[in-house]
């Protein structure tokens, strides 16, 4: 353990005492409530999984720290906000991540960066294809029945290098040096199913085809009946991924961006958008659609049009799609594929919240084993949210189910939500303000570890609601790590 030099500071802002600082000789921790955060992983087994698919081709008898144990200081480090290899020099001492890592704290020290750096720079192609299969089957096991239908969420964001890190590339678009990382996620309950690096100038659509089919191919094995409908914004408007999408018998809402053609079939709806908005001063949202085939395309196919006005401006957007009843309800149509704002949320919040922005290692792979490393602590943020969420049970006054809800009513409710159910809502931010970052003392008596926390914390009751409903899960069910 790091040991600090005795000093004593004396500070004189206050009139009546003056205020004396000291070093105290207790093992102490700023980063407590990563403890349920471990509880709810050994129920689920995300990093003892994540850990037995790398191949550890080191020489036993020199090992000091194993993969699982560093797999957990970096997972659990993303999500207290200690992004880089260099934050674990420190944390390699702290008492409460030995206790996450199965260590006494009176142990020796975790691994420091250099270590880490190895242990990210070890990893061989065949643990990424093991990587890619287990997040597929941990999101298979996250259903406790078959689903009957799947909203999958196809993106890409943009990743800063500041380097020389393989295959990053000068972005025009995005004007700077970048990598760009892709995921498909799950709209019904947030998790990542794949995710992938691209080269800094890759289009957003490269390989997606591929990463569909194999995802289609794993959920299908699993759930036969299962349907699946796939949003994406006009990035993905190809016709490699249209017909992907026919081959593969799947629904899709896709943006397509406007062009002079489509702009001709919807000026008159434009401009009586305008009309109407001028003459009743409310917001005015119409809808046109029609069978339409680009020349590059195989085939005709519905695009919906949306002519809005309103304080803002005006403005048309434009999706690609064969959903069920979009010839019948284009609108319908339009507000399904608008609802995947939510998952440039998640997006946002792999991104920024457990920065995943931050794949500063020299090598290409290395990189993408940081990326499946921030994937993996976003899905254990994800299961932790789903176990605690307590939304509330009445959306409106006359009870009306969320799922029909639109507009002020449905941003409305999750308004509401986010003041009853901060956590079930929280965002990483969040999660730390309101449970990780807290101060603790941490003891090792003859028979047990104990951890005391400040009976003043005003945020105390959060965890020990969170404890508590993960203890709960623990001892309802078997052990799956």
């Amino acid at each position: 353990m790091v040991s600090q030099t005795a000093f004593q500071l004396t500070l004189d802002f206050l009139t009546s005492k003056p205020i004396v600082v000291e070093p105290s000789a207790d093992q102490v921790s700023s980063d407590a409530g990563l403890l349920p955060f471990r509880q709810l992983d050994e129920r689920i087994g995300l990093t003892r999984q994540f850990a037995e698919a790398l191949s550890d081709r080191r020489n036993l008898s020199y090992i000091d720290h194993s993969f699982l144990e560093m797999t957990r200081m970096r997972v659990y480090g993303i999500l207290a906000d200690y992004a880089d290899q260099n934050d674990h020099d420190v944390l390699r001492s702290d008492p409460i991540f030995k206790l996450l890592c199965n260590r006494s704290i009176a142990a020796d020290d975790l691994a420091g960066q250099p270590t880490l750096s190895r242990f990210e720079n070890a990893i061989d192609v065949r643990s990424f294809f093991r990587l890619r299969d287990l997040l597929l089957d941990q999101f298979i096991a996250s259903f406790d029945k078959p689903p009957r239908q799947l909203t999958l969420d196809i993106d890409p964001f943009d990743d800063p290098t500041h380097g020389r890190q393989q295959l990053t590339f000068f972005h025009g678009y995005y004007d700077q040096y970048q990598y760009l990382p892709r995921v498909i996620t799950c709209a019904e309950n947030d998790l990542v199913l794949t995710a992938c690096l691209l080269h800094g100038t890759a289009h957003a659509a490269l390989g997606a085809q591929d990463d569909l089919e194999y995802v289609l191919r794993r959920l299908r094995e699993a759930w036969p009946d299962v349907h699946v409908h796939l949003r994406g914004d006009s990035g993905f408007g190809t016709p490699t991924m249209y017909d992907a999408c026919e081959q593969l018998d799947i629904q899709y809402t896709i943006g397509i961006g406007m062009n002079a053609r489509l702009k001709k079939h919807s000026d008159s709806l434009l401009e009586q958008a305008i009309l109407q908005w001028e003459a009743t001063g409310q917001p005015q949202r119409l809808f046109t659609a029609f069978w339409y085939q680009a020349d590059s395309w195989s085939a005709q196919r519905w695009v919906v049009i949306k002519c809005e006005a309103n304080a803002q401006g005006a403005n048309r957007r434009a999706v690609v799609t064969n959903r069920a009843g979009a010839t019948v309800l284009p609108g319908a149509a339009y507000d399904g594929y608008a609802d995947r704002g939510e998952s440039e949320n998640r997006n946002k919040e792999l991104k920024t919240g457990l920065p995943a922005d931050r794949l500063s290692d020299h090598r290409y792979f290395a990189n993408l084993f940081r990326l499946y490393l921030h994937t993996t602590a976003y899905n254990l943020l994800v299961h932790m949210r789903s176990a605690v969420a307590d939304p509330p049970h009445e959306p409106t006054s006359e009870g009306v189910p969320v799922e029909a809800l639109a507009g002020r009513q449905r941003r409305g409710w999750h308004n509401r939500r986010r003041e009853r159910d901060p956590l079930g809502e929280g965002q990483p931010c969040t999660w730390r303000t309101r449970l990780i970052k807290v101060a603790a003392r941490v003891r090792e008596t003859t028979r047990r570890m104990v951890v005391e926390l400040s009976a003043s914390w005003l945020y105390l009751h959060h965890f020990q609601r969170v404890s508590r409903v993960i203890l709960a899960i623990s001892s309802a069910a078997p052990n799956t790590s």
